[in-house]
């Protein structure tokens, strides 16, 4: 693995997941500090069916602020915000959300990779993208963006991940910063700058 040190203040933190990736949120969440000097981005594979309430659970989990995105919400540091289901989300040169409803990438909407690269045209080497558990190989290519754009690359250790195929075929198809798990993540997100 590759040592890389962020040498601009980090402007925003990506996460996505997918199967098994819930549970790790509900731990890391509330290990998080407060006020955090930029915004978390969530994108997890859900049905289309699902309502907003996983908004709510999740900032029952958090201290800081946490919000479904609605389309044009401006990104503001300190803020958590979760990609609503059945929509792709993307992120805008002026720093805010945008709402793409166009075809399913690696069968899903939200797909991972669509924000993470929206995040590394916006942010480069100011961003931080973390992939959680899941069972297919949404995230790699937009892994490997946010690595290209000189941003920092983050797995979960798939020894702990419920569905190891996600982080594990990142880890083998693009350059990965840090494997981690959850204790180690929190540690490595309270002290990003």
């Amino acid at each position: 693995m590759e040592e890389n040190h962020v040498t601009k203040p980090v402007k925003a933190l990506v996460i996505g997941g997918s199967a098994g990736s819930l549970q790790v949120l509900f731990s890391l969440l509330p290990l998080l500090q407060n006020n955090l000097p930029f915004a978390i981005i969530v994108v997890l594979h859900r049905r289309h069916s699902a309502d907003s309430s996983l908004s709510d659970l999740l900032s029952t989990k958090s201290l800081s602020p946490t919000h479904e995105v609605e389309d044009k919400d401006v990104i503001r540091p300190g803020h958590i915000y979760l990609a609503p289901a059945d929509y792709h989300l993307l992120i805008e040169k002026q720093e805010s959300f945008s709402l793409d409803y166009s075809e399913k990438i690696n069968f899903s909407r939200p797909s991972i990779d669509v924000t993470f690269e929206s995040a590394a045209e916006v942010y480069g080497p100011s961003l931080v993208a973390l992939l959680l558990s899941g069972a297919n190989e949404d995230g790699t290519k937009g892994l490997s963006q946010v690595k290209k754009a000189g941003g920092i690359t983050i797995v979960q250790n798939p020894d702990t991940a419920q569905m190891p195929y996600m982080p594990y075929y990142a880890m083998m198809h693009t350059v990965i910063d840090h494997v981690l798990d959850v204790p180690q993540m929190s540690h490595y997100i309270n002290n990003l700058r």
